[in-house]
Protein backbone atom coordinates (compact mmCIF):
# COMPACT_ATOMS: atom_id res chain seq x y z
CA UNK A 1 0.00 0.00 0.00
CA UNK A 2 1.40 3.44 -0.66
CA UNK A 3 -0.28 6.96 -0.55
CA UNK A 4 -0.68 8.36 -3.71
CA UNK A 5 -2.29 11.98 -2.94
CA UNK A 6 -2.71 14.63 0.50
CA UNK A 7 -5.37 16.72 0.33
CA UNK A 8 -6.10 19.92 2.87
CA UNK A 9 -9.36 20.95 3.45
CA UNK A 10 -10.33 23.99 4.88
CA UNK A 11 -14.06 24.04 6.41
CA UNK A 12 -15.63 26.50 8.42
CA UNK A 13 -13.03 27.48 11.32
CA UNK A 14 -11.21 23.81 10.80
CA UNK A 15 -8.40 22.34 8.63
CA UNK A 16 -8.50 18.66 7.64
CA UNK A 17 -6.01 16.79 5.65
CA UNK A 18 -7.22 13.49 4.05
CA UNK A 19 -3.96 11.01 2.86
CA UNK A 20 -5.22 8.52 0.39
CA UNK A 21 -4.17 5.35 -0.61
CA UNK A 22 -3.50 2.92 -3.79
CA UNK A 23 -5.73 0.27 -2.00
CA UNK A 24 -8.64 2.82 -1.95
CA UNK A 25 -8.18 3.70 1.49
CA UNK A 26 -8.05 7.06 3.27
CA UNK A 27 -7.92 8.78 6.59
CA UNK A 28 -8.96 12.38 8.14
CA UNK A 29 -6.84 13.93 10.64
CA UNK A 30 -7.17 17.53 11.48
CA UNK A 31 -4.67 20.32 12.34
CA UNK A 32 -4.78 22.20 15.92
CA UNK A 33 -2.89 25.03 14.90
CA UNK A 34 -6.44 27.20 14.83
CA UNK A 35 -4.84 31.34 14.71
CA UNK A 36 -2.59 29.46 11.74
CA UNK A 37 -4.05 27.20 9.50
CA UNK A 38 -3.19 28.67 6.19
CA UNK A 39 0.80 27.91 7.64
CA UNK A 40 -0.57 24.85 8.70
CA UNK A 41 -2.11 23.79 5.61
CA UNK A 42 1.26 24.94 3.49
CA UNK A 43 3.36 22.95 5.99
CA UNK A 44 1.13 19.76 4.94
CA UNK A 45 1.87 20.52 1.30
CA UNK A 46 6.21 20.73 2.18
CA UNK A 47 5.32 17.31 3.75
CA UNK A 48 3.68 15.99 0.86
CA UNK A 49 6.73 15.84 -0.66
CA UNK A 50 7.84 13.11 0.81
CA UNK A 51 4.96 11.38 1.80
CA UNK A 52 3.77 10.58 -2.06
CA UNK A 53 4.87 6.86 -2.57
CA UNK A 54 5.32 5.71 1.09
CA UNK A 55 3.80 3.03 2.86
CA UNK A 56 0.94 4.52 5.27
CA UNK A 57 1.57 2.05 7.67
CA UNK A 58 5.39 2.93 8.74
CA UNK A 59 3.44 5.92 11.36
CA UNK A 60 6.33 6.04 13.14
CA UNK A 61 9.02 6.17 10.88
CA UNK A 62 7.01 8.79 9.09
CA UNK A 63 6.77 10.88 12.00
CA UNK A 64 10.59 11.22 13.32
CA UNK A 65 11.44 12.12 9.24
CA UNK A 66 8.99 14.61 9.37
CA UNK A 67 9.47 16.28 12.55
CA UNK A 68 13.40 15.62 12.47
CA UNK A 69 14.63 16.50 8.41
CA UNK A 70 14.32 20.21 8.80
CA UNK A 71 15.85 22.75 11.82
CA UNK A 72 12.51 24.20 12.01
CA UNK A 73 9.46 23.71 14.57
CA UNK A 74 6.35 25.42 16.40
CA UNK A 75 2.57 25.51 15.92
CA UNK A 76 1.65 25.31 12.70
CA UNK A 77 4.14 22.78 11.28
CA UNK A 78 3.32 20.15 14.47
CA UNK A 79 -0.68 20.71 13.36
CA UNK A 80 0.27 19.50 10.21
CA UNK A 81 2.39 16.89 11.35
CA UNK A 82 -0.48 16.08 13.79
CA UNK A 83 -3.11 16.07 11.22
CA UNK A 84 -0.78 13.77 9.19
CA UNK A 85 0.02 11.43 12.04
CA UNK A 86 -4.06 10.77 13.03
CA UNK A 87 -5.06 10.68 9.25
CA UNK A 88 -2.07 7.64 9.14
CA UNK A 89 -3.36 5.98 12.40
CA UNK A 90 -7.50 6.15 10.45
CA UNK A 91 -5.79 4.22 7.45
CA UNK A 92 -4.07 1.85 9.62
CA UNK A 93 -7.19 1.43 11.91
CA UNK A 94 -9.23 0.38 8.35
CA UNK A 95 -6.75 -1.08 7.00
CA UNK A 96 -6.69 -4.24 9.66
CA UNK A 97 -10.14 -3.50 10.09
CA UNK A 98 -9.98 -2.42 14.17
CA UNK A 99 -10.15 1.35 15.99
CA UNK A 100 -7.20 2.71 16.11
CA UNK A 101 -6.84 2.27 20.04
CA UNK A 102 -7.01 -1.57 19.59
CA UNK A 103 -3.43 -0.97 17.79
CA UNK A 104 -2.34 1.02 20.62
CA UNK A 105 -2.84 -1.30 23.26
CA UNK A 106 -6.35 -2.01 23.17
CA UNK A 107 -8.91 -0.30 25.51
CA UNK A 108 -8.85 0.37 28.50
CA UNK A 109 -12.16 1.60 29.67
CA UNK A 110 -15.72 1.36 27.80
CA UNK A 111 -16.26 4.78 27.81
CA UNK A 112 -14.83 8.64 28.97
CA UNK A 113 -16.15 10.99 31.06
CA UNK A 114 -16.73 14.41 29.64
CA UNK A 115 -16.62 17.95 30.53
CA UNK A 116 -19.37 20.19 28.73
CA UNK A 117 -18.36 23.79 27.40
CA UNK A 118 -20.41 26.50 29.69
CA UNK A 119 -20.50 30.27 28.09
CA UNK A 120 -21.58 33.49 29.11
CA UNK A 121 -20.82 37.37 29.32
CA UNK A 122 -22.65 37.43 32.47
CA UNK A 123 -22.60 35.73 35.83
CA UNK A 124 -25.95 34.65 35.26
CA UNK A 125 -25.49 33.14 31.96
CA UNK A 126 -22.38 31.11 33.19
CA UNK A 127 -24.50 29.87 36.30
CA UNK A 128 -27.31 28.97 34.18
CA UNK A 129 -25.22 27.03 31.44
CA UNK A 130 -23.56 25.11 34.52
CA UNK A 131 -27.23 24.25 35.34
CA UNK A 132 -28.13 23.56 32.25
CA UNK A 133 -24.95 20.94 31.92
CA UNK A 134 -26.20 18.92 35.33
CA UNK A 135 -29.75 18.66 34.08
CA UNK A 136 -28.44 17.23 30.75
CA UNK A 137 -26.27 14.88 32.72
CA UNK A 138 -22.84 15.82 32.92
CA UNK A 139 -20.80 15.81 35.51
CA UNK A 140 -18.59 18.09 35.08
CA UNK A 141 -18.31 21.51 33.47
CA UNK A 142 -14.97 23.11 31.45
CA UNK A 143 -13.96 26.40 29.72
CA UNK A 144 -16.01 27.91 33.07
CA UNK A 145 -13.80 31.45 33.42
CA UNK A 146 -14.86 33.31 36.69
CA UNK A 147 -13.61 36.88 34.33
CA UNK A 148 -16.41 35.67 32.35
CA UNK A 149 -16.02 35.48 28.21
CA UNK A 150 -16.30 39.81 27.43
CA UNK A 151 -15.97 40.69 23.90
CA UNK A 152 -12.15 41.49 22.87
CA UNK A 153 -13.29 44.88 21.70
CA UNK A 154 -14.03 46.00 24.96
CA UNK A 155 -10.75 47.79 27.06
CA UNK A 156 -10.63 45.41 30.17
CA UNK A 157 -9.77 47.10 33.61
CA UNK A 158 -10.65 46.28 36.90
CA UNK A 159 -8.74 46.82 40.47
CA UNK A 160 -6.29 43.76 41.69
CA UNK A 161 -9.01 43.33 44.95
CA UNK A 162 -12.04 43.76 42.86
CA UNK A 163 -10.58 41.05 40.18
CA UNK A 164 -9.60 38.56 42.72
CA UNK A 165 -12.73 39.30 44.90
CA UNK A 166 -15.30 38.76 41.92
CA UNK A 167 -13.64 36.22 40.76
CA UNK A 168 -13.90 34.08 44.09
CA UNK A 169 -17.31 34.99 44.38
CA UNK A 170 -18.13 33.94 40.78
CA UNK A 171 -16.64 30.64 41.53
CA UNK A 172 -18.70 30.28 45.10
CA UNK A 173 -21.67 30.98 42.44
CA UNK A 174 -21.23 28.14 40.85
CA UNK A 175 -20.57 25.56 43.03
CA UNK A 176 -23.81 27.14 44.85
CA UNK A 177 -25.68 26.41 41.62
CA UNK A 178 -24.60 22.75 41.39
CA UNK A 179 -23.48 21.35 44.28
CA UNK A 180 -20.94 18.32 44.85
CA UNK A 181 -22.69 16.16 41.56
CA UNK A 182 -21.01 18.21 39.35
CA UNK A 183 -17.01 19.11 38.93
CA UNK A 184 -15.78 22.53 37.78
CA UNK A 185 -13.02 22.91 35.77
CA UNK A 186 -11.71 26.51 36.04
CA UNK A 187 -10.42 27.68 32.96
CA UNK A 188 -8.12 31.10 33.55
CA UNK A 189 -6.42 31.48 29.91
CA UNK A 190 -3.52 32.73 30.93
CA UNK A 191 -4.47 35.83 32.16
CA UNK A 192 -2.86 36.46 35.74
CA UNK A 193 0.53 36.85 37.12
CA UNK A 194 2.16 34.61 39.51
CA UNK A 195 0.99 35.77 42.44
CA UNK A 196 -2.16 36.98 40.74
CA UNK A 197 -2.81 33.00 40.09
CA UNK A 198 -1.61 32.16 43.94
CA UNK A 199 -3.89 34.40 45.33
CA UNK A 200 -6.87 33.44 43.23
CA UNK A 201 -6.27 29.68 43.52
CA UNK A 202 -5.86 29.97 47.29
CA UNK A 203 -9.30 31.97 47.61
CA UNK A 204 -10.90 29.23 45.59
CA UNK A 205 -9.80 26.19 47.06
CA UNK A 206 -13.12 25.85 49.23
CA UNK A 207 -14.85 25.16 45.85
CA UNK A 208 -13.11 22.11 45.20
CA UNK A 209 -12.40 22.90 41.40
CA UNK A 210 -11.17 19.75 39.65
CA UNK A 211 -8.35 21.66 38.43
CA UNK A 212 -7.16 25.37 37.69
CA UNK A 213 -6.28 25.26 33.75
CA UNK A 214 -3.89 27.83 32.44
CA UNK A 215 -3.36 30.31 35.65
CA UNK A 216 -0.34 32.13 33.68
CA UNK A 217 1.43 32.11 30.38
CA UNK A 218 2.75 28.79 29.75
CA UNK A 219 6.28 30.16 28.35
CA UNK A 220 8.31 29.22 31.76
CA UNK A 221 7.92 26.34 33.61
CA UNK A 222 9.55 27.55 36.36
CA UNK A 223 6.80 29.99 36.86
CA UNK A 224 4.39 27.77 36.35
CA UNK A 225 5.94 25.71 39.15
CA UNK A 226 6.29 28.43 41.64
CA UNK A 227 2.40 28.33 40.91
CA UNK A 228 1.77 24.83 42.02
CA UNK A 229 4.13 25.04 44.92
CA UNK A 230 1.86 27.61 46.65
CA UNK A 231 -1.66 26.38 46.05
CA UNK A 232 -3.56 23.13 46.83
CA UNK A 233 -5.31 22.81 43.76
CA UNK A 234 -4.53 20.88 40.63
CA UNK A 235 -3.07 22.80 38.03
CA UNK A 236 -3.55 21.79 34.17
CA UNK A 237 -1.77 23.00 31.04
CA UNK A 238 0.02 21.86 28.34
CA UNK A 239 -2.57 22.60 25.71
CA UNK A 240 -0.11 25.41 23.83
CA UNK A 241 3.10 22.95 24.19
CA UNK A 242 4.44 20.64 21.15
CA UNK A 243 6.64 17.48 22.28
CA UNK A 244 7.40 15.37 24.58
CA UNK A 245 10.60 17.07 25.43
CA UNK A 246 7.87 20.19 26.67
CA UNK A 247 6.14 18.11 28.56
CA UNK A 248 8.91 16.20 30.50
CA UNK A 249 10.08 19.59 31.70
CA UNK A 250 6.76 20.95 32.99
CA UNK A 251 6.45 17.40 34.16
CA UNK A 252 10.00 16.75 36.27
CA UNK A 253 9.17 20.26 38.27
CA UNK A 254 5.90 19.28 39.52
CA UNK A 255 4.30 22.34 37.66
CA UNK A 256 1.25 19.94 36.39
CA UNK A 257 -1.27 17.80 38.07
CA UNK A 258 -3.40 16.80 35.12
CA UNK A 259 -1.36 17.50 31.48
CA UNK A 260 -3.17 18.95 28.70
CA UNK A 261 -2.05 18.04 25.24
CA UNK A 262 -3.65 18.29 22.40
CA UNK A 263 -3.59 15.57 19.89
CA UNK A 264 -4.50 17.97 16.59
CA UNK A 265 -1.10 19.83 17.99
CA UNK A 266 1.03 17.81 20.01
CA UNK A 267 2.13 15.45 17.57
CA UNK A 268 -1.27 13.00 17.02
CA UNK A 269 -1.82 10.09 18.44
CA UNK A 270 1.78 8.76 18.07
CA UNK A 271 3.18 11.58 20.09
CA UNK A 272 0.41 12.00 22.50
CA UNK A 273 0.46 8.59 23.99
CA UNK A 274 4.32 9.35 24.78
CA UNK A 275 2.95 12.60 26.64
CA UNK A 276 0.74 9.94 28.44
CA UNK A 277 3.18 7.52 29.33
CA UNK A 278 5.42 10.56 31.07
CA UNK A 279 2.79 11.78 32.73
CA UNK A 280 1.69 8.18 34.26
CA UNK A 281 5.18 7.78 35.48
CA UNK A 282 4.91 11.19 37.34
CA UNK A 283 1.05 10.27 39.08
CA UNK A 284 -0.40 13.07 36.60
CA UNK A 285 -3.92 12.56 34.89
CA UNK A 286 -4.40 13.52 30.90
CA UNK A 287 -7.26 16.22 30.10
CA UNK A 288 -6.79 15.87 26.18
CA UNK A 289 -7.79 19.68 24.60
CA UNK A 290 -9.83 19.86 22.46
CA UNK A 291 -11.53 22.84 21.15
CA UNK A 292 -11.85 21.95 17.83
CA UNK A 293 -14.50 19.59 15.07
CA UNK A 294 -15.76 16.61 15.45
CA UNK A 295 -12.59 15.25 13.78
CA UNK A 296 -10.35 16.14 17.36
CA UNK A 297 -12.85 14.48 19.20
CA UNK A 298 -12.98 11.00 18.05
CA UNK A 299 -9.13 11.03 17.56
CA UNK A 300 -9.36 12.67 21.53
CA UNK A 301 -11.34 9.24 22.45
CA UNK A 302 -8.99 7.24 20.82
CA UNK A 303 -6.38 8.21 22.72
CA UNK A 304 -8.87 8.53 26.01
CA UNK A 305 -9.44 4.79 25.39
CA UNK A 306 -6.16 3.18 25.34
CA UNK A 307 -4.29 4.96 28.21
CA UNK A 308 -4.51 4.13 32.17
CA UNK A 309 -3.82 7.86 33.57
CA UNK A 310 -6.66 9.59 30.88
CA UNK A 311 -9.03 11.79 33.78
CA UNK A 312 -11.61 13.60 31.87
CA UNK A 313 -12.23 14.68 28.02
CA UNK A 314 -13.04 18.22 26.92
CA UNK A 315 -15.95 17.67 24.89
CA UNK A 316 -16.96 21.38 22.68
CA UNK A 317 -20.89 22.21 22.41
CA UNK A 318 -22.62 21.64 18.90
CA UNK A 319 -21.65 18.31 17.92
CA UNK A 320 -24.69 17.16 17.31
CA UNK A 321 -25.66 20.56 15.92
CA UNK A 322 -25.01 22.27 12.58
CA UNK A 323 -22.40 22.75 11.24
CA UNK A 324 -20.67 20.77 13.08
CA UNK A 325 -23.21 18.01 12.29
CA UNK A 326 -23.07 18.92 8.87
CA UNK A 327 -19.33 19.00 8.21
CA UNK A 328 -18.89 14.87 9.13
CA UNK A 329 -20.48 11.59 9.96
CA UNK A 330 -19.59 10.14 12.92
CA UNK A 331 -21.18 7.67 15.00
CA UNK A 332 -19.85 8.77 18.60
CA UNK A 333 -22.49 8.85 21.27
CA UNK A 334 -23.05 10.43 24.30
CA UNK A 335 -24.68 9.59 27.68
CA UNK A 336 -25.11 10.84 30.65
CA UNK A 337 -21.77 12.70 30.43
CA UNK A 338 -20.00 10.04 28.82
CA UNK A 339 -18.69 9.27 25.25
CA UNK A 340 -18.99 5.79 24.50
CA UNK A 341 -15.33 4.41 22.95
CA UNK A 342 -16.60 3.38 19.53
CA UNK A 343 -15.32 -0.07 17.77
CA UNK A 344 -15.33 1.08 14.08
CA UNK A 345 -12.27 0.61 11.91
CA UNK A 346 -9.76 4.02 12.21
CA UNK A 347 -11.37 6.64 13.62
CA UNK A 348 -14.90 6.10 12.99
CA UNK A 349 -15.42 9.59 11.45
CA UNK A 350 -15.79 10.95 7.94
CA UNK A 351 -15.82 14.04 6.29
CA UNK A 352 -18.93 14.68 4.19
CA UNK A 353 -18.63 15.05 0.68
CA UNK A 354 -20.28 18.31 0.32
CA UNK A 355 -18.68 20.30 3.07
CA UNK A 356 -16.38 22.03 1.71
CA UNK A 357 -19.21 23.49 -0.42
CA UNK A 358 -21.76 24.04 2.71
CA UNK A 359 -19.31 25.41 4.91
CA UNK A 360 -16.81 27.44 3.38
CA UNK A 361 -13.42 28.67 5.24
CA UNK A 362 -13.81 30.88 8.04
CA UNK A 363 -10.72 32.83 8.28
CA UNK A 364 -9.60 33.95 12.28
CA UNK A 365 -9.74 37.64 12.25
CA UNK A 366 -6.40 38.53 14.47
CA UNK A 367 -7.83 40.00 17.32
CA UNK A 368 -6.78 40.53 20.97
CA UNK A 369 -7.98 42.69 24.01
CA UNK A 370 -6.56 45.34 25.15
CA UNK A 371 -6.34 47.18 28.52
CA UNK A 372 -7.83 50.54 29.48
CA UNK A 373 -4.10 52.10 29.18
CA UNK A 374 -3.91 50.55 25.27
CA UNK A 375 -1.35 47.51 26.40
CA UNK A 376 -2.38 43.67 25.56
CA UNK A 377 -4.56 41.75 27.54
CA UNK A 378 -4.31 37.86 27.71
CA UNK A 379 -7.95 36.80 26.92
Amino acid sequence: MKIVDIETIPVDRYLFVKVHTDEGISGLGESGAWGYLEASASAVETFKRYLIGQNPLRIEHHWQYLYRWSHFRGAAIMGALSAIDIALWDIAGKHFGVPCYQLLGGKCRDKARVYYHVFGDTKEKLIEGCIDAKNQGFTAVGHLTPFLDDAREIPYFKTHADKIRDAIETVRSYREAVGNEVDLCIEIHRRLTPAEAIALARGIEEFHPFFYEDPILPDSFDAMALVAENIHIPIATGERLHTIYEFEMLLSRGAVQYVRPDVCMAGGLTHCKKIAALAEAHHVGVVPHNPLSPVSTVACIQLAACIPNFALQEYPTGEDKPPKSEIVKSSLKLENGFLIIPDEPGLGIELAEDAKEHHPYKPRAVQTRLHLDGSVVDQ
